[in-house]
């Protein structure tokens, strides 16, 4: 995924991880999608459906957001009851994350 377009938010919580993705527009961000939670509901099912209804983001650009965000939600499914907000971060630097652990 090319950094310099999009960024991800993500809330991570004990009992859930959730996923925003922001355009990135010059200096700023500017919300691209609501956040999806998981495992409350399929976050990657409702992200691709939102990616798919903007037909300018490119199937390249789409497929990288889907592959992070499987990465994310997999980190998160393996270590949540282990990691803390903080080690998150260490593994994907690029994102902003929010946390209550």
């Amino acid at each position: 995924m090319d950094v310099q377009k999009f960024t991800f938010k993500i809330l991570w919580l004990e009992n859930n991880v959730a996923i925003a993705v922001d355009h990135i527009v010059g200096n700023n961000t500017s919300p691209l999608t609501s956040y999806f939670f998981w495992p409350r509901n399929d976050a990657w099912e409702q992200l691709n459906t939102e990616l798919e209804s903007k037909p300018w983001i490119s199937d390249n650009d789409r497929i990288s957001i889907l592959n992070q965000a499987t990465e994310i939600i997999n980190f998160w499914q393996e270590t949540a009851k282990n990691q803390s907000v903080s080690q998150a971060k260490a593994k994907f630097p690029n994102f902003i994350f929010t946390g209550s652990n």
